[in-house]
């Protein structure tokens, strides 16, 4: 049994602040001293280390390979973690005895797993690509940036026994 006292808490989330700023300014400087000429247009909806790098003229074999292990690897073994957890979770909740409790501790986890995968999902395919293909990274933005985000609150709110009540009340055959 682990205790989560305020040391704990602390230490993880500064440990997270600085993987997350040592991540960034690693990704910034690569980025920022290579040589740009050419088209300086970005085929994509946001400024991303995957955008840029095509523009460069210097080799950027390094760039892409830190992009890789930064972003991808490491978002990769953080997604496997929540799975392998939820896994314990999962046998846990199995051995609650009755029927109703089991449904509850479902029901908390599905909606949270879902919004994990469309969180990780995205960030994974597209960062584990081995050459970046620019159509189905557009696609895969465009999901992650907008249609994730924007089921999150239908993810969570259908929790909500008022919610549900008026669903079924608005869908009589549901």
């Amino acid at each position: 049994m682990a205790i989560h006292t305020n040391r704990v808490c602390v230490t993880l989330s500064v440990g997270t602040w600085l993987l997350g700023c040592i991540h960034s300014s690693v990704l910034t400087s690569l980025t920022f001293t290579l040589p740009y000429c050419g088209s300086n247009e970005v085929n994509h909806f946001f400024c991303d280390i995957a955008a840029l790098l095509p523009l460069a003229c210097a080799d950027t074999s390094v760039a892409h390979w830190v992009s890789f292990v930064n972003v991808g690897i490491v978002s990769l073994v953080c997604f496997l973690l929540i799975l392998s957890s939820y896994t314990r979770l999962t046998v846990s909740v199995l051995s609650i005895p009755t029927r109703k409790g089991r449904r509850r501790a479902f029901s908390t986890c599905s909606a949270h797993l879902i919004a994990i995968l469309c969180a990780y999902g995205p960030i994974i395919t597209v960062s584990l690509q081995p050459t970046p293909n620019p159509m189905p990274g557009t696609a895969v933005q465009i999901l992650m940036n907008l249609v994730g985000p924007m089921l999150n609150p239908l993810i969570y709110t259908l929790r909500n026994k008022e919610v549900k009540t008026t669903l079924r009340k608005l869908l009589p055959n549901t």
